[in-house]
């Protein structure tokens, strides 16, 4: 079915041929139709699957011309995402008159304001800034027709359940909700059931296993050696780009210090750093200046990095799909990639949840000629072995037909 045949408006459709847009993806398919009729929609869809446009399509159709007053919130818990769906929004809308915005923390509120006074049709926003801009009177949402609650369950990670329900409340009872989310968590359900009216589902299958061109494994280690086996890891695995996810804002920082203080290259990325800090470490990492990226699960999603060879999860994530989300950040667009886990004693519920979702066992392996203290985790199958280890000499066979070969050094 071409984006023809769906009734969108004329300049819609030509935004959307600019974009080189040709066939649309299985959510665009099933969630622009009911959006069209001013269904309440629950999509459930992990990003990269094309929701933007499945939402922002229709309603860019439906709201026509342009008003004073935003008519579309969207809101988003990361300001990396709030600024990519607000520019895709903006490249679909530059055939119409409907002018949209972005509002995020960690920039000044300037340009921001400037922005909400000169009136707009489309507000994409994070929750803190926009509560700020509600709060100041510089941004009214008794307008808003239109709500989308997009990466659901990532707000509610990161604790803006709160906030998002107090941004509802000064929106208008009568307007279109949709909410995207990966997963639906109970707190989920309940702001659904509180925030929406009769909601159609549709749910595109989510990607519940690893692309097939990375290969992971896990290291048990003591966590007493967590740091000196990434150290050690660092050194000896040849890569060209890597990306080490860690837990907390806190842990990023220690691990970057750490590996500074070993002469790497590094970069840090979490919800902390100033927005200038954010793109300029972005844009060290993408032009090869820092060869290694920590960050915490902000750079899990949504953002445009590619051609990296290597994810370490130092910090086990405690939701599986933050570990697909993690270990996608490589092997993308059909290259190769690999991803290693370092696992500790209490990492072990968190690893088979993982397993369980994903369906699959994960290789466990030791790397060669590093001084192992003892931990409980070597007895998981077998006396004094972690399960799937095979000796640790270089280029054995472990499950699922992995050959790892860590003796080349890492790119100088």
């Amino acid at each position: 079915m071409a984006f023809s045949k769906f009734g969108l408006s004329p300049a819609v459709l030509d935004g959307v041929k600019a974009m080189g847009y040709v066939d649309p993806t299985p959510i665009q398919l099933r969630a622009i139709p009911l959006i069209l009729e001013g269904q309440d929609v629950i999509g459930s869809a992990q990003t990269g699957t094309g929701k933007t446009a499945a939402f922002a399509l229709p309603i860019l159709t439906k709201l026509e011309r342009h008003q004073p007053s935003p008519r579309l919130l969207v809101l988003e818990p990361t300001r990396e995402l709030a600024a990519q769906v607000e520019t895709a929004i903006r490249d679909f809308a530059r055939f119409t008159d409907l002018r949209v915005a972005v509002v995020f923390g960690g920039v000044g509120y300037g340009r921001q304001m400037d922005e909400l006074k000169r009136g707009l049709d489309v507000l994409v926003a994070t929750p803190g800034r926009l509560l700020d801009h509600l709060g100041r009177g510089t941004c009214r949402l008794d307008q808003v027709q239109h709500l989308v609650l997009d990466e659901a369950d990532r707000m509610l990670d990161m604790g803006f359940l709160p906030d998002v329900k107090r941004i509802i409340e000064k929106c208008p009872r009568q307007r279109q909700t949709m909410l995207f989310s990966a997963t639906i968590p109970p707190q989920i359900e309940t702001l659904i059931q509180w925030a929406m009216k009769n909601p159609q589902t549709v749910e595109i299958g989510a990607r519940r296993t690893p692309a097939e061109t990375v290969k992971h494994v896990i290291y048990p280690v003591a966590d007493a050696q967590k740091t000196d086996l990434l150290l050690a890891l660092l050194d000896r695995v040849h890569y060209d780009s890597v990306i080490v996810f860690c837990r907390t804002k806190h842990g990023a920082d220690r691990v970057a210090h750490l590996l500074k203080r070993s002469n790497h290259a590094v970069a840090v990325l979490h919800s902390n750093r100033t927005q200038s800090e954010r793109e300029h470490a972005l844009r060290g990492f993408r032009e090869g200046r820092y060869e290694v990226l920590v960050a915490t699960d902000i750079a899990a999603r949504g953002l445009d990095i590619a051609d990296v060879s290597h994810v370490i999860n130092y910090d086990v994530p405690h939701h599986p799909e933050d570990y697909i989300h993690r270990i996608g950040r490589t092997g993308r667009a059909a290259a190769t990639g690999d991803a290693f886990t370092l696992m500790v004693a209490e990492d072990s519920k968190h690893v088979m949840a993982i397993e369980r979702f994903i369906s699959q066992k994960i290789p466990r392996v030791k790397l060669e000629n590093f001084d192992y203290r003892y931990t409980a985790l070597f007895e998981e199958d077998k006396p004094g072995q972690p399960r799937g280890y095979s000796g640790g000499a270089r280029g054995v066979r472990v499950h699922g037909g992995y050959h790892f070969a860590p003796g080349r050094r890492r790119r100088r």
